[in-house]
């Protein structure tokens, strides 16, 4: 995976929150990606599944279900999400998912600033693994 925009920056330096902002974008494409290819429904059945997998909840569970398989550079940053300062909570998710959530969308942010596109692949990949339905 190639990054889109391809300019100079330094992940390893960024705020979390920036990378859980970049890395929100990066898992939620890799969802409908997946729902596209793999499906033939109509949109709104494929954003009712999409919402499903990329609500904090079920986030958060993945994140719990990667911590195996994570470097320690990646286990850092995961942490680094995790405990960012975020301002607000959706009413609809539980503080510590919604912190968990923060922290796998900083993960995969911050692999893809770094270009490491087949790890985002491998990890995401990973997760289907472990729950090939979506459910």
């Amino acid at each position: 995976m190639d990054r889109l925009w391809g300019a100079e920056c330094d992940p390893k330096s960024m705020n979390p929150l920036a990378l859980a902002f970049v890395g929100d974008g990066v898992f939620e494409l890799l969802v409908r990606e997946k729902l596209c290819c793999e499906s033939r429904l109509p949109v709104s059945a494929l954003h009712r599944q999409a919402v499903e997998q990329v609500c904090a909840r079920r986030q958060a569970e993945d994140g719990r279900r990667l911590q195996s398989l994570l470097t320690e550079e990646e286990q850092e940053v995961y942490r680094r999400g995790r405990n960012a300062r975020v301002h607000h909570v959706p009413k609809n998710a539980a503080v510590a998912d919604y912190h968990a959530a923060t922290a796998l969308e900083a993960l995969f942010g911050y692999l893809y600033l770094q270009g490491k596109g087949e790890r985002v692949r491998e990890l995401f990949a990973a997760l289907l693994e472990e729950n090939p339905q979506g459910e």
